[in-house]
């Protein structure tokens, strides 16, 4: 805190601040030069993340897009009985013509409590001899140690496997129990307490052949059988079919393969839902007729070509959006005269005009930039360069000859003829494009997404798709913004303009200092100037004091 100007009067405080305000124009070159390189890195990074949203566009992580092989195998699919099968496509390259007759389904094996596991029959769910919420070890003839229980189930295969969990009757209660079960074992059981039951059904359809497709082996160390006496179960699927309870009626049902015919050859399948060359079947019910004879189901398919036309214009619309922000971002005017304002000149301005005049100082950062253009150059050559090696074709009917699908032209893509326009692509001949995907869907998926590597993992441009190339020169794109750029991750010493602004923030540091010191002398200057005012004053007074003090 300083006080001064006693002596002389001047307003010594104000002169100081006009003087620094001229020896702090450096400073504000030095601030505004380090916001600039903030926006300009600021702006490359926008322009990675444009050039990540287009690739991973047209990766294989987009669903439906043109780098998944699934896109291009879409297929529609009609069914004579829609009720009992269908089928959709999983890697089918070709169309199906396919006839099944369904004699059987697969059903799962289940059994249940050969009686009512409460103590009583007054229906009170309170009295049970297993109580649902409360501990095991609080029921009738339960134990108080741990116990295994191990179940062997089969599987979607046909197969059976053994699994266990460990019951602690101390802390689990009977609908703990049938959560773990239901979690870790693989089959499904719940209480119903209506009828004071326990059911256990196996989670796989299909029948084991010469084995029960549900057996219990939960027999412990001490002989002791929690699910076949306390719950009252049968030891296995197989007998619970065949064992009836008081009103004479099974405790079970076994599990069966589902019957049919598939294009007039008899098949059997553990479960409902299989696959078959690519495409996947669901059994939903039996076509037998009032005679009980097999009506056979027809299935038929044809390449889904507006789904797929979709896809790839949705490429198109996508590529297009992409390089036409970018190509608008390095085509930006540049207003050199609208530096980045600095906080004395913003308090005289209004939100509003601070808006205007940074959207000014903004523009044109990056203006020619060399690595997006020539980036952007890349992928044009990438997307209309011919794809060699491909020997995939449609019948043109225009032109009355088949077409060899090696470039985007091909297919009645081509880039557009506009220089304003920059290299957008533009669908020139709709039919062509939907003939091809018509006749020869996967030629247009190998038109982008071929892959050919060198012997040192190279991709080898001419004879790689379209989609492929664009990704690899957006990686090598991306790679050079961020060793100019760099990205969240990296340290301003791992990238350019992260060294230039560890520059400008020294030289800021530096110039501070500097400026604390002239501020400092300039003090001392006119304190010392106070001080010489104040001594003549005081001389002045002296001398006035003796002058009059000689007058009578």
């Amino acid at each position: 805190m300083r006080i001064s100007g006693l002596a002389s009067g001047i307003d010594i405080d104000s002169i100081i601040k006009d003087l620094m305000k001229a020896e702090r124009m450096p400073l504000n070159k030095l601030t505004q030069k380090k916001q600039i390189l903030e926006w300009q890195r600021d702006d490359y990074r926008e322009m990675n993340k444009l050039l990540t949203e287009l690739d991973q566009f047209i990766s294989v992580t987009q669903t439906d897009g043109i780098g998944r092989q699934s896109t291009f195998l879409k297929k529609v699919i009609s069914s004579s009985n829609e009720s009992a099968v269908t089928a959709k496509n999983i890697s089918g390259t070709t169309d199906i013509n396919t006839q099944i007759g369904v004699s059987q389904l697969a059903k799962a094996a289940s059994m249940w409590s050969a009686g009512d596991i409460r103590s009583n029959q007054n229906f009170n769910p309170d009295d049970l001899l297993v109580n649902q919420k409360d501990n095991l070890v609080n029921g009738a003839n339960l134990p108080t140690t741990s116990f295994n229980i191990h179940i062997q189930a089969i599987q979607s295969d046909g197969s059976v496997a053994e699994k266990s969990i460990t019951v602690d009757p101390n802390t689990m209660s009977l609908n703990q129990v049938m959560s773990e079960i239901n979690k870790k074992l693989d089959v499904n059981a719940f209480y119903d307490s209506k009828s004071g039951k326990v059911v256990l059904s196996a989670k796989n359809t299909g029948d084991a052949a010469n084995q029960p497709e549900i057996k219990i082996m939960d027999t412990d160390t001490n002989g002791y059988n929690f699910m076949t006496s306390v719950l009252r179960l049968s030891a296995d699927s197989d007998t619970a079919t065949t064992t009836n309870d008081a009103l004479g009626q099974p405790i079970g049902q076994a599990g069966q393969n589902a019957k049919f015919t598939f294009n007039g050859m008899s098949m059997e399948r553990t479960s409902n839902t299989f696959q078959i060359n690519g495409y996947e079947y669901t059994l939903k019910n039996t076509t037998l007729d009032s005679s009980g004879i097999v009506q056979p189901v027809t299935l038929t398919s044809t390449t889904d070509t507006d789904a797929i036309f979709d896809s790839v214009i949705k490429f198109i619309d996508k590529y297009n959006e992409i390089i036409g922000k970018i190509n608008d971002k390095i085509s930006q005017e540049r207003y050199r005269d609208y530096l980045p304002l600095t906080d004395e000149q913003k308090q005289d301005m209004s939100e509003k005009q601070i808006e205007l005049w940074e959207e000014k100082a903004k523009s044109g950062l990056i203006r020619n930039d060399s690595i997006l253009s020539g980036g952007l150059n890349q992928m044009r050559l990438d997307i209309y360069s011919p794809v060699t090696g491909l020997t995939g074709t449609y019948y043109d009917a225009k032109k009355g000859q088949n077409v060899t699908i090696n470039q985007l032209a091909s297919i009645g893509i081509e880039t557009s003829s506009s220089y304003t326009d920059k290299g957008k692509l533009i669908l020139k001949d709709e039919a062509k494009l939907r003939d091809a995907i018509s006749q020869n869907p996967m030629a247009i998926y190998d038109l982008f997404n071929k892959e050919v590597k060198d012997a040192n993992g190279k991709l080898v441009s001419d004879q790689s798709g379209i989609a492929e190339r664009l990704r690899d020169t957006i990686k090598n794109t991306m790679s050079n913004i961020e060793a100019k750029a760099g990205n969240t991750y990296l340290a301003n010493s791992q990238y350019t303009i992260g060294k230039d602004l560890d520059r400008v923030d020294k030289s800021i540091d530096a110039f501070q200092d500097r400026l604390l010191q002239i501020e400092d002398r300039y003090y001392r200057q006119f304190t010392a100037m106070e001080q010489a005012i104040q001594r003549a004053n005081q001389q002045s007074a002296y001398l006035m004091q003796q002058f009059g003090g000689g007058l009578q």
